[in-house]
C-alpha cells in the first residue's frame, strides 16, 4: 500500500503541503550524516510515483540503489512491487539530471519474471537462524 511519510513532509514554503494532501506532497528525508533525500509523492492519474533527488555534501547527487531501496520501503509495503522505467528514447524526459522515480499502477499486478531468472532465494539449513 502506498503511504506517505508525513514525518518528513515539508510543510511551509513553495513545496509545503499538509497531512489532509494524504499520498502528495515533497518530503525531506535525511539518509546519511550530509545526505539528504528530497522526495516528490503523487498517486494521480492511477499510478502511484515518487521522483527522488539526493543532495550529499551541499551537491545534487543521483540516488543508489540503497537509497532508491530506502524511499520505496518508506512509501510502500514490502511486498509492494514498484517500477524504475527506462522509457524509449521518442518518449524520454529528462527535467533533472540527478533525479530517479519509481512507479506503480494502481489497482493492477505489476507482472514479474519467474524467480530462477532472476536469482534464487535460499532458505536456510539453519534452524536457529
Amino acid at each position: 500500500m502506498f503511504h506517505a511519510p508525513d514525518k518528513y513532509r515539508i510543510l511551509t514554503g513553495p513545496l509545503g503541503s499538509d497531512p489532509g494532501s494524504i499520498n502528495n506532497g515533497a518530503f525531506e528525508i535525511t539518509m546519511k550524516r550530509n545526505e539528504k533525500a528530497f522526495v516528490i509523492a503523487s498517486d494521480g492519474f492511477a499510478w502511484e510515483h515518487v521522483s527522488v533527488h539526493m543532495i550529499k555534501k551541499g551537491r545534487a547527487a543521483t540516488p543508489t540503489w540503497d537509497e532508491m531501496c530506502r524511499i520505496k520501503d518508506l512509501f510502500w509495503d514490502g511486498e509492494d512491487c514498484v517500477i524504475e522505467y527506462h522509457p524509449p528514447k521518442s518518449r524520454y524526459v529528462n527535467n533533472h539530471k540527478n533525479c530517479l522515480h519509481l512507479w506503480r499502477p494502481m489497482g493492477r499486478d505489476i507482472p514479474l519474471p519467474p524467480t530462477f531468472l532472476t536469482g534464487i532465494k535460499r532458505q536456510s539449513t539453519n534452524k536457529n537462524a
